[in-house]
């Protein structure tokens, strides 16, 4: 039986984690929180006394922690794990956190004859609870194959964009483009909702002409529109602002490394940035529809 470490056992990690045990795989997990080791531990999941315990006998370890500082205190922190873990672990990153900070710890392992790769996920809880979540690797083309079967346990879709770093880079600028044109979306069926126009008709009508986007066909901001999305419950759960804040400073740092032009990825940062400001940072994203209705 496969042996699995787990980090970070919060809204996505532990659904992931519980997806592991559920295909017959043997789970140690450690979080810092005690409701989400309450719950992981009703779901089958091992809990080990502190993060380095997770290694023992680890075949892979993942981790799932909130930011780039996490994940750099953890690996390379004092008594860091990339001091005791084995040379036969396979690491893998499912955290979104900075590129740069991807390759740091990459390089930091590989000069220990570790093996590493980065995968943070698409898909949100719902695809962490359903095992859809899509899979944006970066890393050695071996690491990633020995990770497959691992990843396909917690997701429908893997891609390899190539080397460490990559999947951040990839991720980062997914989110951007999910940023804008949520933005843009809301901010569509606002002008028409100010004009007369029924949400749910000027929905339809965009959705099936060249306005068309995953925002209007999937993820419908305006409340009562679509059945089962934040929208239509007060926009609880979901994506939280705060996270796609965070995501969009990554996109900023990227693009700054890189001397590359965002000026509509700096704008939607902008805007979320002032729903933080409002106090919204646990409403889900796509409560950016409040910044043009007063909902």
């Amino acid at each position: 039986m496969t042996k699995i470490g787990f980090i970070g056992l919060g809204n996505m990690g532990g659904p992931m984690a519980s997806n592991l045990v559920k295909s017959g795989m043997e789970v140690t997990g450690f979080d810092l929180m005690d409701e989400a080791i309450k719950i992981a531990e009703s779901n089958g999941i091992k809990i080990a006394k502190d993060a380095p315990s997770t290694t023992v006998n680890a075949d892979i370890l993942i981790t799932m922690l909130p930011a780039s500082q996490h994940v750099e205190s953890l690996y390379l922190g004092k008594k860091g794990l990339l001091e005791i873990l084995d040379k036969e672990t396979l690491i893998i990153d499912c955290s979104t956190i900075a590129p740069d900070s991807a390759r740091k710890v990459a390089y930091k392992a590989k000069e220990r004859n570790l093996r590493m790769i980065d995968a943070p996920v698409s898909g949100g809880v719902g695809g962490a609870q359903n095992a859809s979540l899509t899979f944006i690797v970066g890393g050695h083309s071996d690491n990633v194959t020995k990770a497959k079967p691992i990843l396909e346990r917690m997701g429908k879709n893997i891609f390899h964009a190539g080397n460490n770093g990559a999947g951040q880079v990839a991720k980062v600028c997914n989110n951007m483009l999910l940023a804008i044109h949520m933005c843009g979306t809301a901010e569509a069926i606002a002008l028409g909702v100010k004009n007369d126009l029924d949400p749910s008709v000027l929905s339809e009508i965009m959705r099936k002409s060249s306005g068309g986007n995953w925002s209007l066909e999937v993820y419908n901001p305006f409340p009562g529109v679509m059945d089962g999305v934040p929208a239509s419950r007060n926009y609880e759960g979901g994506f939280l602002n705060k996270l796609m804040s965070k995501d969009l400073g990554l996109a900023k740092e990227a693009s700054e490394s890189s001397n590359s032009q965002t000026p509509m990825g700096d704008l939607a940062r902008e805007l979320y940035q002032e729903l933080m400001e409002q106090g919204l940072e646990d409403l889900d994203f796509s409560s950016i529809q409040k910044k043009y209705l007063d909902l």
